[in-house]
């Protein structure tokens, strides 16, 4: 049987409210390290940022970081896991919604993971060059 996703995804994920500027969103990214924030409302999830979201939906339109909210380019049209489902599953949400990074929620929807390619890469037993990659520091 297939490990659960609570087993293998980053716990206690980074996340920042929806009315939060692009500005603090690039500025976690770098300072974290990660590609990516969830973004909340009320403490629930309602969408996710990347990096490609903050240059193709804010910079390329030539929106003001320090003023335009997370609201404004987030994805909020979310496929997202449960602690309890089993990494088989995770694996056909991504390759099904063709993306590399699924949210963890609770019963109440509030973000506690976040489920990314490279953890599923790592599950399949450290074999192939994808694990190897996952495995890499970020390139700052």
């Amino acid at each position: 049987m297939p490990p659960r996703v609570s087993d293998v995804m980053t716990a206690q994920p980074l996340t920042l409210p929806l009315d939060a500027t692009l500005y603090e969103a690039a500025r976690m990214m770098r300072d974290e390290g990660i590609g990516d924030v969830l973004v909340t409302f009320a403490g629930r999830l309602c969408g996710v940022v990347t990096d490609r979201d903050i240059v193709v939906r804010g910079v390329a339109e030539s929106r003001d970081a320090s003023r335009t909210p997370l609201g404004d380019v987030c994805t909020a049209d979310l496929t997202i896991l449960h602690p309890d489902d089993d990494t088989g599953t995770a694996a056909r949400l991504m390759a099904e919604q063709a993306v590399r990074r699924l949210p963890v929620v609770d019963a109440e929807h509030r973000p506690i993971g976040i489920l990314c390619i490279g953890d599923l890469a790592v599950v399949d037993g450290q074999r192939g060059p994808l694990s190897a990659i996952s495995k890499a520091p970020p390139n700052n």
